[in-house]
This record gives structure tokens, sequence and C-alpha cells, in this order.
């Protein structure tokens, strides 16, 4: 079950891992293995190739930061297979994907001759960057009825959906807002009017899926296993700067 209508899906281009996360999640379906079983592989994995990068052995960090991605895509995927979708799931992919960035550059900066101080731009940058890229993809799926798990706006803690416990969403909720509130008040301040516009086309959408973090991983890995450790963090901080082109972009041309 994809989050979009066959008749207006793009081409994410952060969402490479999709086939093989699909072929885990049918792999799965008839286990106890739960969403959250696949969530919790994911972070594991996310670490591994953070000792990976610490250590010098960037190929193998590609490969886990990578299989990462992958499992990451899993996870949701599994949901709509056991049609057991839920906000501890969602909240906790999100609270993960936050930490282990911050982790990952952490260790891009340890073995590099970056500026600590750059470090925290690029990952203010990186996340920025995934907002603006979630935001649009949620108002997206809003617009044809797609997948709903995800809002617009998370103002209000969700109720509980079936088979899962109201206080470890309340926890989870309250951890999503405190990391990702601030850039999501800071991506709808550059673009407020952005649900009220036309429809996003699917080119500049599948332009925008560059700072998805999938994608993002995919760079860091590259970026490893080519020895151009010392450009990750630079980069991703002067990328940061076509986010306000994409924005520019939607209001001149798809705006009201």
């Amino acid at each position: 079950m994809s989050k979009l209508p066959k008749a207006h899906k793009f081409i994410d281009l952060s969402d490479y891992g999709r086939p093989f996360a699909r072929v885990i999640a049918a792999s799965l379906k008839q286990t106890s293995f739960t969403p959250v079983h696949v969530t919790i592989a994911f972070i594991i994995s996310g670490l591994i190739g953070v000792v990976c990068i610490v250590y010098g052995y960037f190929w193998a960090a590609a490969f886990f930061l990578i299989f990462k991605s992958i499992l990451d895509a899993a996870d949701g995927e599994l949901a709509r297979l056991k049609q057991t979708p839920s906000y501890t799931g969602r909240f906790l992919d999100s609270v993960a994907d936050i930490i282990l960035n911050a982790i990952i550059l952490i260790a891009v900066w340890w073995i590099s001759d970056a500026y600590l101080w750059m470090t925290v731009l690029a990952f203010i940058g990186i996340q920025l960057q995934g907002t603006l890229y979630n935001y649009y993809y949620v108002i997206l799926r809003s617009q044809f009825e797609g997948d709903t798990t995800s809002r617009i706006f998370e103002n209000k803690t969700p109720i509980a959906l079936a088979g899962e416990k109201q206080s470890h969403v309340n926890v989870l909720f309250k951890l999503y807002k405190s990391l990702y509130g601030n850039f999501d008040k800071a991506i709808y301040a550059l673009d407020t009017n952005a649900s009220r516009g036309k429809i996003t086309p699917n080119w500049l959408m599948t332009s925008i899926s560059t700072f998805g973090l999938g994608f993002q991983l995919l760079l860091i890995a590259i970026f490893l296993v080519m020895g151009w450790k010392e450009f990750i963090i630079p980069f991703f901080i002067m990328y940061s700067l076509m986010i306000f082109v994409f924005i520019g972009i939607r209001k001149v041309f798809y705006g009201r």
C-alpha cells in the first residue's frame, strides 16, 4: 500500500530503498515481528554505521547507513501490510531519526577537520531540509487522501490507535515536539500558505526529495567511500540554501 494514489506518485529520490523494504516487510508479515522491532533494527544499524565511521571503515559505514535507510522504510511497509498503523511507531521513527542524524554528524566531525559550529549548522540545515520535504509531502498526501498517519500540523497529542497505549503516544509525542517543534515552526513561517496553494508538481517534489533522509544518508555514504569526508559538513551547509530556492519556486509559480 502506497502513501499516495498511483496517479499522483512522483519519483522520490530519497526512497530508493523501498523495493528492498517491501521484500523485508513481506518476509516478516506472518511472523511475530512488529514495525517497532524493525525501527529498533534501523537504530542498531545506524549506530553500527557510526562506529564504522569513527574507526575508518567507510565501506562498512556506507552499507549500514544505507541499510538503516532501507529498514526506515520497512517499518512503515510492515505496518501497512499488517494493517497496524500506530502513532507510537510514527513518533518513535522520527525521534530515532533526529537523534541518529546528530550522532552521525558528530562522528563525521570527529574524523574531519570541520569546526563544531559548522557541524551544528549542518545539523540544523539537514533537519530543515528534511522538514521542508516532509511538509510538502504530507500536504500532497492530504490533498489526495493518501496515507494520513502523519499530519500537516503536529500540534495536539493524537488519540492512540487500536493496539497501542495512549501513555506511549503521549511520551513520544512530547519528545517529537521538543525535537522537531522549532524546525516545523521555521519551515511553516517560510511557507505559511503551502497547503492552500496549487498542487506541487511531480518535478518539483522529485527535486525536493533530495532533502529526504534516505538521500542524505546516501550522499554521506558516497562522500565517505570516495574519501571526501572533509566535504560532508560544508556540503550540507551550502545545500541548505536550496531550501529558499525551492520555497521561492513554489511561491512564485504554484502559490496563492
